[in-house]
Formats: C-alpha cells, sequence, structure tokens
C-alpha cells in the first residue's frame, strides 16, 4: 500500500519543466519585422529579382510580408514556409537541406506540414537565441534568396539585442 502512494504521489507531482514558473522570451517587433522584409525585397529588386519576404517570430508566427510589384503569387507561401521552417529548426534552409541530402536520418523533415527544405530561409539570432527567421521566395535560385534574406537581417542588425 505504502508503495501504491508513493507511485501516486509522483504521478501527481508536476514535472520539473512545469514546476519552475514563468518563461521570458524574446521575439522581434513589428516595427524591425516590417524593417527587415522591406529591406529584402529591396535587395532583391536592385538584382533584378520580384521576390516576396517573410519575417516569423521566434515561434513561426507570421510577424510581416511583403510582396513586390511583380512577384509571383506562389512566393508568398513560399517565403512564409521557408521563414516557418527555419525559425523551427533553428537555422538556415540552405544548411537544413544540406542535411537532407547528405544524413539519411534526416531525409523526412521536408515531410513535416509547413516545412519548405529549400534555400532562402535564415534564423534572425540575437547572440546565440533565435528571435524570428526571414524568408525571402522569387529569385532565381535559393542562393540568391539567401543573400536577399541577409540583406534583410543586416538592415536591423544593429537594433537587435
Amino acid at each position: 500500500m505504502r508503495r501504491l502512494l508513493l507511485l501516486a504521489s509522483l504521478a501527481l507531482a508536476a514535472p520539473p519543466a512545469l514546476a519552475q514558473g514563468l518563461v521570458t522570451e524574446r521575439t522581434l517587433s513589428a516595427a524591425l519585422a516590417h524593417e527587415a522584409v522591406a529591406a529584402a525585397v529591396e535587395a532583391c529588386a536592385g538584382r533584378g529579382h520580384r521576390v516576396t519576404a517573410a519575417v516569423v517570430d521566434r515561434s513561426g508566427i507570421l510577424r510581416a510580408l511583403l510582396r513586390a510589384d511583380g512577384a509571383g503569387p506562389h512566393t508568398v507561401a513560399s517565403a512564409r514556409a521557408k521563414a516557418y521552417t527555419s525559425a523551427s529548426m533553428r537555422a538556415g534552409t540552405s544548411q537544413i537541406l544540406e542535411t537532407v541530402r547528405t544524413n539519411p536520418g534526416a531525409a523526412r523533415l521536408p515531410d513535416i506540414e509547413g516545412f519548405l527544405v529549400v534555400g532562402g530561409g535564415l534564423p534572425i539570432r540575437v547572440g546565440d537565441e533565435v528571435v524570428g527567421a526571414i524568408g525571402v521566395g522569387g529569385a532565381p535560385g535559393g542562393n540568391l534568396d539567401d543573400q536577399c534574406a541577409e540583406a534583410g537581417i543586416a538592415r536591423i542588425r544593429d537594433r537587435l539585442g
């Protein structure tokens, strides 16, 4: 009987993670998110590419989206999915793509609902902490989308943290 009571009390106890109280997380402001998408779209336009850029918060929730004049309608979903994938995995989508190609254990990552494993998604970091992510879709190649995403982050980098 005593053993049964001990097991019952352990089962009812809160898991250690829940017993800690509140968690404070930093995330991008709407103003910085809008600035980053504008800078990414502008960088691609300067190279002759009509794209869409999306910024999500650390949880993958959309904060800002900008579709350039003439950008294909598919670029909206692609930019959003790249940003979501990057925020979720805490890595760039080009890096994730390479992992999928070289690691059989990661081969099913593209099957996760909402993921898009092609270049163009980058995490936005403050130190080692991911506070959001940016995705760009529409340039003729993931490496070019990456460059425009980098320009979006560069525009706001000095105000992160």
